[in-house]
């Protein structure tokens, strides 16, 4: 695979920026297994394997379980697996990254309501959006796995 660019160090202050994000994700309300749940949903969804290496890595040292990494993708199925805020976090997490089929529903929106503060929803939107402008950089850049 050919080196592309590397966005740290042609534009550090993008990358400061998106480092900033992360900062601010660092202090969230919302748990490191959802942060991760997040980062590893979307990350399976837009095909980075680079994020998805570093995310499951992470939520391994954090306490998550091989088994529940394993059924991220299948979620649904596996209903048993995963509080309600994390059924309702990971839902959020593929109707925001696909967000040209149909958005962020409001049946989804009324759900995350019902489970998380207003903080915390904003919060969530925020950790999704940081992590598919990751994979975007990640899949453009043509990021190696473990060079992190």
């Amino acid at each position: 695979m050919e080196k592309r660019i590397n966005i740290h160090a042609t534009e550090p202050q993008a990358y400061k920026a998106m480092l900033g994000l992360e900062a601010y994700l660092a202090q969230s309300e919302i748990s490191k297994m959802i942060k991760e749940l997040i980062k590893i949903r979307a990350s399976q969804i837009n095909g980075c394997a680079y994020c998805l290496d570093m995310h499951t890595k992470d939520a391994l040292k954090y306490g998550e379980t091989a088994e529940r990494i394993f059924l991220v993708s299948a979620w649904h199925e596996a209903d048993k697996f995963f509080t309600e805020e994390e059924k309702v976090a990971l839902k959020m997490t593929e109707e925001i990254t696909l967000i040209s089929q149909n958005g962020l529903r409001d049946d989804t929106y009324q759900k995350a309501k019902s489970v998380f503060s207003e903080k915390q929803i904003a919060e969530i939107i925020i950790a999704i959006v940081t992590i598919n402008s990751w994979n975007r950089i990640a899949l453009s850049t043509k990021l190696e796995i473990g060079e992190f």
